[in-house]
């Protein structure tokens, strides 16, 4: 429901107000008054009336300067003032005039005449502030950093604001028509993920899973990330929609790279850690009672994990300088994979890994790097043994070649089902499962949207679901193959 015009009324003399209040209440607008200038422009500016009737003859501060004023007032000054005025000489006509007055009434007024010119203008001012928003809005998104479409029926593309031309790919010219459908615009140069969160666009929003548009790395460019957000689905079939663009690249890498520093540290720093913790143990509890040579050993022993954990800081510190998980150029040998596996399922302690590579790979590679396929890997084993009922999970990892340029990385444990909800969500970034999946596990949920970034930003594909021949899931990654020996 429209707000009701807000007309105020400026007059030095109660009757005066009161004679001008009786002839507009019956119109519905909402009434303001003030008895001086500085009232007036006090209230001008609190409420931004849609027209002012203002009296000349007021002591103090006259009709006139206070309509200067109100011309002088950026926020006010296109405001419509009419003239209520028992002057009717052409002097006074030139002075409001180039006071800035838009009308003058003459007292004794004719009362229809007034309520029509009132009932003129209050739309007109309207309408024209209206203009003015849109057009600021218009310069505000021509000038945004996100990109912002403008779809009709049909998933056409009415307009585009510059950014989201360059995003796109869309001709300059804004004049100029755009042919074919947003998503036939997006698929020419982006990956859509999720999948099932692009399955029905543009018809509904997601809802918990975010749209997002991926351009996968190359040898030459950085992966680049969209997030894509629609208008409200409650709109009719037939209305317009607006699309925003946004670009969440930067955000994307610093949780990913976060996530990765995370895994380094609690990793690479726990296990010299625990073998040095125990050798001192094992020191200052025994060494009244052992053998010279046996104390020499010990005490070697405990020097090797030192000098393990001081080659692991320094990885880390190098890690830090040259960060980059999922770069082309840095591409990782499928026959380092099974030993890759071997040594994360043992510092997880998981034995039961078994890995089984198609024999032509075993000279091939893959498009990502060392880091981000011990990354994936360590995520992948960490959830299958946090959410397996003893912890004690059995993991089956095959490596195959579906398609000449893709390398299928499977993983297949035997612990939790999961629920159709987890299912839809599982590679969402961001995305938290139920706080106590299993009872005993809190927190983050699956943690598998990192896989999913890694996986995407090279431009591959992540799958999950249930087995079929009993408890447990299957994750299946389809990553580029980029050479073979």
């Amino acid at each position: 429901m429209a707000l009701p015009h807000i007309v105020l009324i400026v007059d030095d003399e109660p009757v005066g107000r009161e004679a001008l209040e009786a002839l507009l209440l019956a119109e519905g607008y909402q009434l303001a008054f003030a008895a001086n200038g500085p009232e007036a422009l006090a209230q001008a500016v609190a409420l931004n009336p849609d027209v002012i009737l203002l009296d000349v003859m007021m002591p103090g501060m006259d009709g006139f300067e206070v309509c200067r004023r109100l011309r002088a007032s950026p926020a006010v000054a296109e405001v419509p003032v009419i003239f209520v005025t028992a002057l009717d000489d052409r002097d006074a006509r030139l002075r409001g005039i180039e006071a800035g007055a838009d009308d003058f009434v003459t007292k004794p007024y004719d009362r229809a005449e007034l309520r029509l010119r009132v009932r003129t203008i209050t739309p007109l001012n309207r309408y024209r502030r209206l203009h003015t928003e849109r057009l600021r809005l218009a310069w505000a998104i021509e000038q945004a950093d996100d990109g912002y479409v403008i779809l009709e029926v049909g998933d056409r593309i009415a307009s585009a604001n510059p950014r989201a031309r360059l995003y796109l790919g869309l001709p300059d010219d804004p004049q100029l028509p755009i042919p074919g459908t947003f998503l036939g615009w997006v698929r020419r140069q982006y990956r859509c993920e999720p999948p099932k969160a692009w399955a029905d666009w543009p018809a509904s929003s997601p809802g918990l899973t975010p749209r997002y548009l991926i351009r996968p790395e190359t040898p030459t460019a950085r992966g680049f990330w969209l997030q894509v957000e629609n208008s409200d689905p409650a709109l009719q079939a037939d209305m317009a929609r607006v699309v925003r663009l946004g670009d969440v690249t930067a955000e994307m890498a610093t949780q990913r790279d976060m996530r990765a520093f995370h895994h380094m540290l609690e990793h690479k720093l726990r296990t010299p850690l625990n073998h040095m913790l125990g050798t001192m143990t094992v020191l200052a509890d025994d060494s009244e009672v052992m053998p010279h040579e046996e104390i020499v050993s010990w005490a070697r022993d405990g020097l090797a994990g030192v000098e393990r954990l001081q080659s692991e800081i320094d990885d880390i510190l190098q890690y830090l300088s040259a960060f980059d998980l999922g770069e082309v150029r840095t591409s990782f040998p499928l026959a380092a994979f099974p030993a890759v596996v071997d040594r994360i399922a043992r510092e997880y302690g998981v034995p039961a890994v078994t890995v089984l590579v198609q024999d032509d790979l075993a000279v091939a590679w893959i498009g990502l790097s060392s880091q981000a396929v011990e990354l994936m890997v360590g995520e992948l084993i960490e959830n299958a043994k946090k959410f397996h009922p003893t912890h004690t999970p059995t993991i089956e990892v095959r490596v195959s070649r579906p398609t000449p340029g893709q390398v299928h990385l499977q993983f297949c444990d035997n612990g939790l089902t999961l629920s159709p909800e987890q299912l839809t969500n599982v590679w969402t970034p961001y995305y938290q499962g139920e706080k106590y999946f299993t009872g005993e596990a809190q927190g983050m949920g699956l943690g598998l949207a990192l896989v999913a970034t890694l996986v995407w930003n090279v431009g591959g594909t992540c799958t999950l679901s249930n087995r079929a021949d009993g408890s447990g899931v299957v994750v299946r990654l389809l990553v580029p193959l980029v050479r073979q020996q």
